[in-house]
C-alpha cells in the first residue's frame, strides 16, 4: 500500500482495516471510528476519504480540498451550541466568544441535513460522504433519525467518530464497521507533538500527562485548560477540607461557576477527581464528584450544583 496513512502514528490495526477496504474496493455503508479523543481519528477519516475519492494511492489535490473542507460531496458535521436561534459548531464557539454553559450536541436538524445530503446525487464522487464528529453527543431524537438513515444508506458513505461508542444505540453500532483507535505510547506522543511544533512532555505536571493518557490532542487541551485557570483556583479545590467554613465553600462555588465555562468546569472536575484518587480519597468523595459531573452535563444550574457538592464534600 502507499503512504496514504504515513502520518497517522500508533494505529496499526485501524490502518490495516482501512487499507484493506480501499485495496479490495469493498466499502461498508457506515464506519465507526471508535477510540479516545486526540489520537488521530479525524486524520484517519480525512486520509480514508482521500483514498475513497482518489484511489488507494491518494492525490495531493484531493487531500488539499478535504483539508480545506471544500469538496462538494463531503459534509462534515460536529456537535453544536444553540445561540440566539442559531447552531454554532463546537470548533467555532471559543473563537466567537460564545458562553458555553451546556455541552454541545448533535441535533435532530443536523441529522436531517445528513439524510438529505446522502440522498442527493453526488457531483464528483460515486456517492456522497458524511463525517459525524462526536457521535456520542447525539440527542435521543437525532439518534433515532440517524438509525433510519443507516437502515437505508443508499450509495453514500457515513463515518461516525466517537470517543464513547457505548453511549450510542446498540442498533447504530451494529450497522457500522468498527475501526478501533488506541492511545499512543510516550515515544509516539512525543513524536506527534514534535511534528505539530509543540513542546515535549518533559515540563508537563504529572497529573496533566496522566489525564491525557497517551492522547496528543488531549494533552494539548489539558495544557490550554491549565494555563487558562484563574490563579489559585485549583489549589482552593485541593485545599477544601472537612469542617471548612461554609462561606469558603460557597465562595469557591461562585468563583468556579463565574470564571469557567461548562467545558472548563468539566475539565477541572476531571483533574480534581484524579488528584483525589491519587491521594486515596474515600470512595464516597469520588462518587459525589461523579454525580456532580452528571449534573453539570445536564440542565442543573452550575453554581447551585457546585454549592451543594462542595458543602457536602466539606461535611457541612
Amino acid at each position: 500500500m502507499t503512504a496514504l496513512f504515513d502520518d497517522l502514528l500508533g494505529q496499526p490495526r485501524a490502518v490495516a482495516l482501512l487499507e484493506a477496504s480501499l485495496a479490495q474496493g469493498r466499502l461498508a455503508p457506515a464506519y465507526l471510528f471508535a477510540g479516545p479523543d486526540g489520537v488521530g481519528r479525524r486524520l484517519a477519516a480525512l486520509r480514508f476519504l482521500e483514498g475513497v475519492l482518489a484511489g488507494p494511492d491518494g492525490a495531493a489535490a484531493t487531500r488539499r480540498r478535504l483539508q480545506e473542507g471544500n469538496h462538494p460531496d463531503l459534509l462534515w458535521v460536529e456537535p453544536t451550541y444553540q445561540d440566539k436561534g442559531q447552531l454554532v459548531p463546537a470548533s467555532k464557539a471559543e473563537e466567537l466568544g460564545l458562553a458555553r454553559r451546556a455541552a454541545p450536541q448533535l441535533r435532530l436538524e443536523q441529522i436531517r441535513e445528513v439524510s438529505r445530503f446522502l440522498s442527493r446525487r453526488a457531483v464528483e464522487a460515486k456517492g456522497c460522504l458524511v463525517v459525524l464528529e462526536g457521535a456520542e453527543a447525539m440527542a435521543e431524537g437525532a439518534a433515532n433519525a440517524l438509525l433510519k438513515t443507516l437502515e437505508e444508506p443508499g450509495d453514500g458513505l457515513l463515518i461516525l467518530i466517537a470517543a464513547a461508542p457505548d453511549q450510542l444505540l446498540t442498533t447504530i453500532r451494529s450497522r457500522c464497521q468498527q475501526i478501533p483507535f488506541t492511545r499512543l505510547s510516550p515515544s509516539q506522543l512525543a513524536t506527534v507533538l514534535e511534528r505539530c511544533g509543540e513542546a515535549g512532555i518533559g515540563d508537563d505536571p504529572p497529573l496533566l500527562l496522566e489525564l491525557a493518557a497517551g492522547s496528543p490532542g488531549a494533552l494539548l487541551r489539558c495544557r490550554q485548560a491549565w494555563a487558562a485557570l484563574p490563579e489559585g483556583l485549583a489549589d482552593r479545590l485541593l485545599g477544601l477540607a472537612a469542617s471548612a467554613d461554609p462561606l469558603q465553600a460557597l465562595a469557591l462555588a461562585r468563583d468556579l461557576a463565574e470564571a469557567l465555562d461548562a467545558e472548563q468546569q468539566l475539565w477541572l472536575l476531571g483533574w480534581w477527581q484524579l488528584a483525589l484518587w491519587r491521594r486515596q480519597a474515600p470512595l464516597a468523595q469520588l462518587q459525589r464528584l461523579e454525580r456532580l459531573r452528571s449534573q453539570l452535563r445536564s440542565y442543573v444550574q452550575p453554581r447551585l450544583a457546585w454549592e451543594v457538592a462542595l458543602l457536602e464534600l466539606a461535611g457541612l
